[in-house]
């Protein structure tokens, strides 16, 4: 028996796809790999533009730009605001019946009134 035999040796997995696939890779890379890639890339981008136009859409309808007579009719019809009130409605605390109270203190405690 030769020590190199003349017939090429075949594993049982030559006729799958990925073997089909990989060897058509190997004679010609841009018509397997390539160009389906760019056809995916562009299929994709025609099939997300509108959903993106849809997006800004409603993003141009949340925020847009005032006019200068939207923008006066804003201003007149605004409520009148007090500041005071407002602050102290805030605040959270009625302040018209308060009264000063001294707080106790410990046995031998100074109460900060200098003598």
């Amino acid at each position: 028996m030769p020590a190199f035999q003349s017939k090429k040796f075949r594993p049982s997995g030559e006729h799958t796809v990925g073997s089909r696939y990989r060897a058509l890779m190997n004679r010609r890379p841009f018509l397997t790999f390539g160009l389906p890639f760019i056809a995916v890339i562009i299929a994709g981008s025609f099939v997300l533009t509108p959903a993106t136009a849809i997006r800004y859409e409603r993003h141009d309808r949340k925020v847009r730009q005032l006019t200068k007579d939207e923008e006066l009719g804003v201003r007149r019809s605004a409520r009148r605001v007090n500041m005071k009130d407002e602050y102290y409605r805030l605040a959270g605390r009625d302040l018209d019946d308060w009264e000063q109270k001294r707080v106790e203190r410990l046995p031998g405690e100074s109460d900060g009134i200098l003598r």
